[in-house]
């Protein structure tokens, strides 16, 4: 919904303040929970494949697939393949990738989400970083996946409290109206995180404190979407696990429709009426892209199995033929994401 919404900024600040505030927590939000399903990961060789298979492996697919998918659709044969420059959405796997993988670090060394922060800081007053693997937004989103890391079940039953929902209400509410009285006077790239300050033309000092200023925001916001989301099981609770379907492939969709000019092209788009009906489409493809069927058939792209790339493990086996692994750690793998 937010994709769809870009374009209809420069004609509508109302649809300027939504996109503000989705962008707020969206990913940040994304991230946590992220964060959240690599508690278990230790670098141990069965997470290390699946690490592998279910991230490395589609970014290298889908850099090649959006890569075609512009040259064919902007009519811009020249366009180079680089798996050193992710494109659009790509960025998300590449820094999955990386968080993961520092995973073990997190979880012993004091005081990690202070250090994430620090780390953010500087990232942001840091325009020598460049745009390889797009490390912008791997270092300055890095503290919403440490807490995830850092969170237990026990704390998602804080937020699901009833004064915490009906707070949630005039909080998202203050958030609108403060994203529609900064949206002619913010410039929307401070929550992309992908630049330095230098490069937004603001001034060393302001990394730091944007950086502060923005997490606690985005914190606040994720709580209170949060709070919001049911505990029971409910027709969409399936969705959840194909959020990564719908993610990697609404953006063919997406960029499609600023290569073919729908948004110029129609221009009752542009009226009330016409943002209302992007947003019911936007919001109708999502959920089907996000299910069973869909996932069935792209998960060669999304969880391929290729057995045939990795070494075989050795058979650890003491004098009498039994596995020596730990039984508790056998059990479980099973539940690590």
């Amino acid at each position: 919904m937010g994709h769809s919404w870009e374009p209809l900024t420069d004609d509508s600040r109302a649809a300027e303040a939504l996109y503000m505030t989705v962008y707020a927590f969206h990913m940040p939000a994304f991230i946590l929970i992220s964060g959240y399903f690599s508690r278990g990961f230790d670098a141990r060789p069965d997470r290390v494949r699946r690490l592998i298979t279910g991230v490395a492996v589609p970014y290298v697919l889908f850099e090649v697939a959006y890569t075609l998918f512009k040259r064919w659709a902007d009519d811009d044969p020249t366009y180079d393949f680089s798996l050193l420059d992710p494109w659009y959405l790509t960025w998300f796997l590449v820094a999955l990738f990386v968080w993961r993988l520092t995973a073990p670090v997190w979880r012993v060394i004091r005081r990690p989400v202070l250090v994430s922060l620090i780390v953010a800081a500087l990232a942001s007053v840091s325009p020598d970083i460049g745009d390889d693997l797009d490390l912008q937004r791997v270092l300055q989103f890095l503290p919403f996946f440490v807490i995830g890391l850092r969170l237990r079940p026990e704390h998602f039953r804080w937020p699901a409290r009833r004064e915490v929902r009906l707070a949630a209400l005039p909080v998202f509410g203050c958030a609108l109206a403060v994203a529609y009285w900064a949206a002619p006077r913010m410039n929307a790239a401070w929550f992309y995180h992908r630049d330095s300050v230098q490069e937004l033309g603001a001034p060393p000092w302001t990394g730091p404190v944007m950086t502060l200023a923005l997490f606690c925001c985005s914190a606040v916001l994720v709580t209170g979407f949060l709070a919001w989301v049911p505990r029971r099981r409910t027709w969409f609770t399936v969705l959840g696990a194909g959020t990564l379907y719908g993610y990697l492939l609404h953006g063919f969709l997406a960029k499609g429709s600023r290569f073919w000019g729908w948004y110029d092209e129609y221009r009752w788009l542009h009226e009330p009426l016409g943002q209302i009906a992007v947003t019911v489409v936007a919001a109708g493809v999502v959920t089907v892209l996000c299910t069973p069927p869909v996932r069935r058939m792209f998960r060669w792209a999304m969880e391929p199995r290729i057995p045939w790339a990795f070494a075989p493990e050795p058979d650890r086996r003491d004098g009498r033929g039994a596995a020596t692994a730990p039984a508790a750690t056998s059990a479980a793998a099973p539940a690590v994401r």
